[in-house]
């Protein structure tokens, strides 16, 4: 590498020869000197040979450290002899740059650059310091499909489209090299290049490769700018492109001098642990929800399509319905039945019209339609199919409700009793028990036999005005919250009130709860009314319907269904009956069941109810929960599973700022212990091992035994023929999809059809198959895929459902495959990050589940690494011709005894956001005060994770794999064992007096010390599964060393920048626990020493 690349003034440094330097010891740091806190010039740099010539400078080239401070002393000096002259360096950006230099990084050179033509700017084919082109990072981001090359380069002005259709979508592109060397066609991936007609004289359509991979073009389409010429050019950070994409979509003449500029990214205030008061509360939830809501406005209005097409129908209940398939949108918007959608008529063979009606039917494996309903069809253009406009209409209610409900908390005394409103916001208060006459059998009438831990959570969940109850996949959530509100609803205190954010799971509730003979009523938003659903017949606006007791009412409805409209006099007049009856109805209902911010309905304005469950809630915001419990609780009861998929927040801004927390989280972590389910009847024992280990700290016992989930009639080769799961591996790339936002791969989606027949061919049935791929890209490409390459009928893979994780949530099948589609080398392997999707996707199986996947790409996920080595270890690692699988000889690394850092499982608490000094622990290592830090403490160098104490804690001898902070509590020093507090000491304490709840736990936990675990429940074959007797280890993130980010040294390491793992690791743990696990052990035991590794 030459001199100039680094600028005029960097001749002070002598450049050694390469084989020089490499023949000196290069890397002469030794490990227990972590230097980290100088910086090298740039970050391409250093992966170039100064690094080695820095240190020879530094070091000597015996590669002796003289003396660690003399080292650090010396390279800064060096370092300060590195200044680039920076006037020099700007001028040359901003004074001579072509118009078609990169908008980002500022190369010019034609054959490197192409034009978008959305966005009317330049960008270049290099990577500087982002993962893909920043060409491909600037379409993906500003949703741009089309580009021309330079007029200069190689190739001329040529505008990059389909030969065959003239598509001009880049992510569609690709090319067939034909058989005369010197020409290449392009042609889209669907349909031209998989049309059989294009097999024409010389091109070979299974040939077909997309023009973009690894995120970035081909080079010889577009030159990839030499290492010398990105060093050169300006260096920008991934997080300064997004920025400058999101300045750009207000202002797109902004730089990137822009950015600098006060108040350009103002970011919103941050959830908290704790809050002072409902106000407080209120003043940073609000402006989250405004967030969201305004970025949800934002979405849904600039989804304006014209010149759609309608096709006409008339439905049963005598309204017109329009039928209309939208042009592929690439937005995030998801379409809903009951969404309102607004349709005009802009032509000229009829009047203009305007007519709103709410969504009926949305696209599926049958067909691309949506079908709307309209309110009045009054002039609608019924004659003319032709240019209509599609607008959605934007509904403020959810947000509205949301808003109201956190005002009324803040506001209105009764909306809670006081001691839920102080657990609500963190406080300490005394437990209390409510007094109720317990029933002499738990399980309901109608229902299911309950198993012990449910009648364990029945038993406390009555007896308690606040608990959470954590239902892992398959354990009888759904039975266990319904034998809870029969027994509510027995006690005679007005109607129970059940919640859950989707109608779905309001519905499968509500059909339970209905089997046990109570009065419910479910209470539908007034949009969703014609929707049917199981339970259609306890909607209120039906029951409302057969009402004997109001013959007028029955009247005036017979008459407004045969006519459509009734005179204004009767219209009032039936309106106010109406009224009465709904409240009628609703006053003498046992059980109200409706979504969230359907608790928000003003039916139900007037009414107060006393016990209030939620379920799903780990799926609800904290404002979506709030809107019933503001309705008067005193009894409420949370149930969900924070190792399951989160809440969906649109908007990343109040994502980031920790909306996407559930209100079970936070109270997990303030340390109200959930109660949890442990017996699963979904799952064969074989396929639940997995997930129990690694999610549920191995407490899940089986309900079925594997005689149970054996299909009769159903003949498949399963590798392993006690063990119904492998993992397929499969060396296909990922390409982008259409959309530029998402990924597919066809390799993958030809191997899932294979696998699909064969499980169809072997007797199951279609409609329990499921198939999971985490990109929308690859589940358009498979449906399409599967319905015409498939080898039976069409109509069979029709019924097979091909959906994201988050559809299936809540739901299960016999069969499970889950195509991961990531497979490359720089981009690693985005949403498969989430624990919580691989323990979604891995827990919906019944009998069978088979994974389609690159290991190479996988395997460098600490979390996918446990799977595939655990697969390795079953035998069912396998690869080749389905009729004929092998097992794989594919090594791994050993996974590493911690598993992820941001800790699998017990969620990613990336999303867990309070401000951190809200968890400290007065007394633990983080408290700079000197008091209750242990003198004796040996620093090692280790990963950046924290150590593990031998003491009596199981954990050194237990090699298992389970993530690491997903079951230690934060292991106090041994100088806080005077302090009495629990970790989640109260603010309001009096000094003196130890927190009420810290004391009480510590006798109780002093009594057993040695408690029997009922967690060794799933003791597998493999050992390092196995669960020692007690599961729950204890760590202290003490050391700082090993805590210390690169570019901080130890000493100005200020406290605030690690508190951040501190409570990470606090979090995590409290994530976990479940109701067997006894913390305080560790309240009794110091650290006696660290364990080394």
């Amino acid at each position: 590498m030459s001199v100039e690349a680094y600028g005029p003034s960097s001749q002070t440094l002598t450049f050694l020869d390469t084989e020089e330097a490499e023949l000196l010891g290069a890397d002469t740091q030794g490990s227990e000197f972590e230097f980290t806190d100088f910086t090298l010039p740039s970050q391409t740099q250093t992966q170039g040979q100064t690094q080695s010539q820095l240190d020879n400078q530094v070091n000597g080239p015996d590669g002796v450290l003289p003396n660690g401070e003399d080292a650090v002393v010396k390279t800064s000096q060096l370092l300060a002899e590195l200044n680039f002259e920076e006037d020099e360096e700007d001028t040359y950006y901003t004074k001579d740059l072509p118009v078609h230099a990169c908008s980002y990084c500022g190369i010019h050179d034609p054959a490197c650059v192409v034009y978008c033509n959305t966005s009317k700017k330049w960008f270049c084919n290099g990577r500087g310091n982002t993962s893909g082109s920043h060409i491909v990072n600037h379409l993906v981001r500003a949703k741009c499909k089309e580009v021309m090359l330079h007029k200069d380069g190689p190739l001329g002005e040529t505008v990059l489209e389909c030969y065959n259709c003239g598509c001009r979508n880049v992510f569609l592109l690709g090319f067939i090299p034909a058989k005369a060397d010197s020409v290449v066609v392009l042609l889209c991936r669907q349909p031209c290049a998989s049309q059989s007609s294009l097999k024409d004289i010389n091109w070979d359509s299974s040939q077909w490769q997309p023009l973009i991979q690894d995120r970035c073009f081909l080079s010889w389409l577009v030159k990839i700018p030499s290492e010398q010429e990105q060093l050169r050019a300006r260096q920008i950070t991934a997080q300064q492109i997004n920025k400058l994409e999101e300045l750009w979509k207000e202002n797109p003449t902004a730089t990137l001098e822009d950015l600098e500029k006060p108040g350009v990214d103002e970011e919103p205030q941050h959830v908290l642990l704790r809050y002072e008061d409902a106000y407080q509360y209120q003043n940073i939830f609000g402006p989250l929800v405004k967030l969201e809501a305004d970025y949800d406005k934002k979405l849904k209005e600039s989804q304006t399509q014209d010149n759609i097409t309608v096709r006409w129908d008339l439905g049963l209940n005598k309204k017109r319905i329009a039928y209309f398939t939208l042009p592929k949108t690439d937005s995030d918007m998801r379409l809903m039945q009951g969404d309102e959608i607004c349709l005009r008529y802009k032509g000229d063979m009829a009047p203009l019209w305007k007519g709103i009606g709410h969504v009926i039917k949305v696209p599926d494996n049958y067909g691309d339609e949506i079908a709307i309903e309209l309110r009045s069809s009054a002039g609608a253009p019924v004659e003319v199919p032709h240019n209509f406009q599609v607008d959605f209409v934007w509904k403020s209610t959810s947000f509205d409700r949301m808003q109201s409900a956190l005002k009324t908390f803040a506001v209105d005394e009764t909306s809670v009793s006081g001691y839920i409103y102080h657990k609500l916001l963190g406080h300490e208060v005394e437990d209390v028990i409510i007094k109720c006459q317990l029933p002499k059998r738990f399980t309901a009438q109608g229902l299911p036999d309950l198993n012990h831990s449910q009648v364990y959570a029945v038993k406390t969940v009555l007896q308690r005005p606040l608990s959470l109850i954590q239902g892992p996949p398959g354990t009888g959530k759904t039975v266990t919250s319904a034998t809870i509100v029969y027994h509510l609803a027995r006690q005679g205190n007005g109607p129970v009130l059940v919640c859950a954010p989707s109608n779905i799971a309001v519905d499968q509730l509500t059909e339970k709860i209905h089997q046990t003979g109570l009065k419910v009523v479910r209470l539908c938003a007034k949009s969703r009314e014609a929707i049917d659903s199981p339970v259609s017949f306890l909607a209120l606006h039906n029951q409302i319907r057969n009402m004997d007791s109001m013959p007028e009412l029955q009247k005036l409805q017979q008459l407004k269904d045969e006519t459509g409209e009734l005179s204004s006099s009767d219209e009032k007049r039936y309106r106010a009956l109406k009224r009465t009856a709904e409240r009628e109805l609703l006053m003498n209902a046992d059980v109200i069941c409706c979504t969230c911010v359907g608790a928000g309905d003003p039916r139900l304005a007037k009414m107060q109810f006393r016990s209030i469950l939620i379920d799903e809630s780990t799926q609800a915001t904290e404002p979506e929960c709030m809107v019933p419990v503001v309705l008067g609780a005193k009894q409420l009861i949370l149930v969900g599973d924070h190792c399951q998929l989160g809440p969906v927040v649109m908007c990343k801004k109040a994502a980031k700022a920790g909306l996407s927390q559930s209100l079970f989280e936070r109270l997990v972590v303030l340390g109200i212990r959930p109660i949890r389910l442990q017996v699963q009847y979904r799952m064969h024992p074989a396929l639940s091992a997995f997930p129990s280990n690694i999610f549920y700290e191995g407490s899940l016992q089986n309900g079925v035994t594997a005689a149970d989930r054996i299909k009769k009639g159903f003949d498949f080769q399963w590798p392993q023929p006690d063990k119904p799961m492998f993992f397929y591996v499969t060396q296909g790339q990922e390409e982008i999809a259409s959309s530029g936002t998402s990924y597919l791969n066809r390799t993958e989606a030809a191997n899932v059809e294979k696998i699909t027949t064969r499980l169809l061919k072997a007797g199951a049935k279609p409609d329990q198959i499921g198939i999971i791929t985490p990109y929308e890209g690859q589940r358009s490409y498979l449906v399409q895929y599967m319905q015409f390459s498939g080898s039976l009928h069409t109509k069979l893979y029709q019924e097979v459902e091909i959906a994201s994780v988050d559809a299936f949530q809540g739901r299960e099948k016999d069969f499970i495959i889950l195509s991961c589609v990531r497979a490359n080398e720089h981009q690693g392997i985005g949403f498969l990050n989430d624990p919580r999707r691989l323990n979604v996707a891995l827990t919906r199986a019944r009998y069978g589940v088979i994974i389609v996947g690159n290991p190479k790409a996988l395997s460098k996920q600490p979390l996918w690494n446990h799977l595939l080595n655990y697969y390795k270890e079953q035998k069912v690692l396998v690869e080749g011709p389905l009729n004929n699988l092998r097992e794989s000889l594919m090594q791994f690394s050993k996974p590493r005894k911690l598993v992820n850092t941001i800790n699998p499982g017990a969620r990613f608490m990336s999303t867990a956001m309070y401000d951190a000094r809200e968890a400290m622990i007065p007394g633990s290592v983080y408290d700079r005060s000197g008091t209750g830090r242990p003198s004796n403490m040996y620093f090692q160098t280790h990963d950046q994770v924290g150590m593990i104490g031998t003491g009596p804690n199981p954990m050194g001898s237990m090699n298992i794999p389970i993530p690491f902070n997903l079951v230690m509590p934060p292991m106090p020093p041994p100088g806080y064992l005077g302090q009495v507090n629990g970790p989640a000491a109260g603010r309001g304490a009096p000094k003196g007096k130890t927190g009420s709840r810290g004391g009480r736990q510590r006798n109780r936990g002093s009594g057993q010390p040695n408690m029997p675990s009922s967690q060794a429940s799933q003791d597998l074959v493999s050992q390092p599964f196995s669960q020692g007797p007690l599961t729950q280890g204890y760590i202290t993130m003490s050391q700082p060393s090993q805590m210390s980010q690169p570019g901080l040294s130890q000493p100005e390491l200020s406290q605030d920048s690690y508190l951040g793992d501190e409570f990470k690791s606090q979090m995590d743990v409290a994530l976990s626990q479940d109701s067997t696990y006894q913390g305080e052990r560790a309240y009794q035991h110091g650290v006696t020493g660290l364990s080394q590794y």
